[in-house]
């Protein structure tokens, strides 16, 4: 059901606060890029540092400015059942595409604890649902044999398949089958990915390199492994730089680089460390920022004048 480069939205903060108009011109930004889909409220978007009420804000303004042309998906994911429920219910009320539900982390649930954790959320919300696998962060792996009989839940659509493997991605994808589309949730993998069976990818570099990463799942979906190739090699050092520190630190730097927005982050994150701002701008400076984004101005219309003074030469 949902295929493409869906981006891991960063969530734009000023002075302490959600960045209303920031966040609009992101999401414009991304469109107008080619962006397939929108996932904001996950862990790029820095969704456990955010309030219920900023939650539900980031929410309505990415629907709202999105206005169906492109899918959205929430993020609900949290590590209590119940809240995840009442997140995806607002979700759904809200009118999103699709809800993005992390692996609970921190209680380290066995796999029957997550089978019976994601269809307890299926059974109470319909609303396409597209499992988010990252056992870097949670603390848990979400197996092939438990997504085989999650797979058999109708609203059960995705899986965002971050456990950095390519053997499991590829058994994801044997064990699938039709009932689920499995993307990418690593950057660097997207291609390898890809080419065992994922249909896109759930991409942090995205948010400042749009375009590029939809030519290259784009080449992939149409079998042009030759063009993916090549994005996949152009892109793989800003991929690397763009992790050298937790995301979305790195990301959000080079945001406010582009006069996207702030590169403001809230606690317990902090700004990206002198020495690796140092290595990230050296990669950052080797690329075309016409390949980036589009070059028409308005896209950034409603970013602070601070910011556009910001953009990258």
């Amino acid at each position: 059901m949902f295929q493409g480069s869906f981006v891991a939205l960063v969530t734009p903060f000023r002075a302490g606060r959600l960045d209303e108009a920031a966040l609009r011109a992101l999401v414009d930004f991304q469109i107008a890029n080619g962006t397939h889909g929108l996932i904001p409220c996950g862990t790029t978007g820095e969704a456990p540092s955010l309030t219920t009420p900023e939650w539900e804000r980031v929410a309505e303004i990415v629907l709202a400015q999105a206005a169906g042309r492109v899918p959205v998906l929430i993020g609900t994911g949290t590590n209590n059942t119940d809240v995840t429920i009442e997140r995806t219910r607002r979700a759904r009320e809200l009118g999103a595409d699709g809800a993005l539900v992390v692996t609970p982390y921190y209680n380290r649930p066995t796999q029957e604890g997550l089978y019976q954790h994601f269809a307890a959320i299926a059974a109470a919300v319909d609303l396409p649902l597209m499992l988010y696998n990252v056992p870097g962060r949670t603390g848990a792996n979400l197996l092939p044999e438990t997504v085989a009989r999650l797979g058999r839940i109708p609203s059960i659509v995705a899986l965002k398949e971050a456990s950095g493997s390519v053997e499991q991605a590829s058994q994801m994808v044997a064990v699938a089958g039709s009932d689920l589309t499995v993307l990418s949730g690593d950057d660097a993998l997207t291609l390898p990915m890809m080419s065992v069976g994922a249909r896109g990818v759930v991409s942090v570099v995205a948010n400042v390199a749009p375009r590029p990463i939809a030519r290259l799942v784009e080449a992939m979906l149409a079998g042009d492994l030759s063009q993916a190739r090549t994005l996949h090699h152009q892109l793989a050092d800003l991929t690397r730089a763009l992790f050298i520190e937790t995301n979305p630190i790195p990301v959000k730097t080079v945001a406010s680089w582009l006069g996207l927005c702030t590169a403001e982050l809230r606690l317990p994150l902090v700004p990206l460390a002198p020495a690796s701002e140092r290595r990230l701008r050296h990669v950052w400076e080797r690329y075309d920022p016409r390949q980036i984004r589009s070059s028409d101005t308005a896209l950034l219309a409603g970013v602070g004048s601070d910011e556009r003074s910001e953009v990258a030469s």
